[in-house]
């Protein structure tokens, strides 16, 4: 599908990344969002598929007006520039304020000799509670897109080194599984992706927003079949320095059949992400037809 074309990369070379570290460590970041909105923004609102499907999706799934369907886009497109922007300034050293609601949730998990397993989304700007969100005791493991650019994977595993946290990227030939189950195995924590589905037929489905779309079944799977625990972890942009991190238990009946299991995880993940949808609309970053996947 045309919407597809993004390829999940960061934009940019790695001379314009070192540059734009280089910036942030001497500008505010409210300056480089005014540049933004005012230069690049109106560039991707005419030339790219993103918007049409994210005006698609405020339209068909949340059922607003067009105006206000295409002033939430623009808006969507400004707030994807910040999450960009602030994760190079805390690349660059920045700091944010961030507030954790639920972490209660995740240290009852951490402590336990087990592992367990922590799903993402494409809402909001999840790569900050990888500097914030940290267990002493366990290293998270965080399955990322392995066709990143290497300046990104770098400046993140020199930030990630100090948290605990170790990237699994995706490979072509699914070696990462093998880490993913060591990883498990070993009572660690690993954090996955659980909206977004790669090409593959195994998925699960669920009501969202109103009609029933899919959902990757690894995420799920991998929890289940060893009777571990998992959370939801979103990261909300609430104030120009400011985030709130969102801890929410995912529970299922580890005694029931798998089928139910997995029924019962992916409906409380796509409950979770649909809440916070409708609470943080301009904060949704999958730029294809999202129940058409």
């Amino acid at each position: 599908m045309a919407a597809k074309a993004w390829k999940g990369t960061t934009y940019g070379n790695s001379w314009m990344h070192a540059w734009l570290i280089r910036l942030l460590k001497v500008l505010d970041v409210r300056i480089l969002y005014v540049f933004s909105d005012v230069f690049v923004i109106p560039f991707f609102m005419l030339f790219s598929s993103g918007p049409g499907h994210v005006r698609r999706f405020y339209r068909e799934g949340l059922g607003f007006s067009a105006f206000k369907a295409w002033r939430l886009s623009w808006s969507n497109l400004c707030k994807f520039s910040q999450a960009v922007i602030d994760k190079f300034a805390m690349y660059a050293g920045k700091r944010f304020k961030v507030e954790v609601e639920g972490y209660g949730h995740f240290k009852a998990l951490a402590d336990k000799p087990e592992g367990f397993v922590q799903l993402s989304s494409h809402l909001g700007n999840y790569e900050i509670a990888g500097y914030t969100l940290a267990a002493t005791q366990k290293r998270l493991n965080a399955v990322v897109f392995g066709g990143e650019k290497d300046s990104v994977m770098a400046s993140r595993t020199q930030m990630f080194e100090a948290t605990n946290v170790r990237m699994i990227p995706v490979r072509e030939d699914m070696g990462h599984l093998f880490h993913i189950d060591k990883a498990l195995s070993d009572g660690e924590i690993v954090s996955i992706p659980g909206d977004r589905v790669f090409g593959s037929a195994k998925v699960l489905k669920t009501s969202f927003l109103g009609r029933e779309a899919s959902f990757p079944a690894g995420p799920f799977s991998v929890a289940a079949m060893r009777g571990l625990g998992v959370i939801s972890v979103s990261v909300m942009k609430t104030a120009p320095k400011a985030y709130k991190i969102y801890v929410t238990p995912m529970p299922y009946d580890t005694d029931a059949p798998r089928k139910e299991q997995l029924r019962q995880l992916v409906g409380a993940y796509g409950a979770e992400v649909e809440r916070l949808v409708r609470e943080y609309p301009a904060q949704w970053y999958n730029y294809f037809d999202f129940w058409a996947q």
